[in-house]
């Protein structure tokens, strides 16, 4: 059981990883310092969405943005700690396994 909560874990580190890259990514447009219109920038950009828009699509029905600033990554990445949390818990340090 603890190597499917690691692996689990690392799982959702990963996610983590490519939620923070993609918002970075995302500023770096904004303010103009990467040109989204470079071949290698569209690819890195597609791949980041195609990565994160499966979740992000169903929470922005029910989150609007604040200000013009979309505020679903970071919910997501609360929702990505709190999973951490409860694997790390039932999986790896399980109070009970030896009963």
């Amino acid at each position: 059981m603890s190597f499917i909560g690691q692996l689990l874990h690392f799982a959702l580190q990963i996610y983590f990883y490519i939620i923070i890259a993609g918002v970075i990514i995302s500023w770096l447009i904004h303010f103009e310092v990467l040109n989204a219109k470079n071949p290698q920038a569209q690819n890195l950009i597609n791949l980041l969405n195609r990565a994160t828009e499966p979740v992000y699509k169903p929470l922005r029905k029910y989150i609007p943005a604040i200000g013009g600033i979309d505020i679903t990554p970071i919910v997501v990445i609360f929702a990505i700690v709190m999973l951490q949390e409860l694997v790390i818990r039932l999986f790896i340090v399980n109070p009970y396994r030896f009963l």
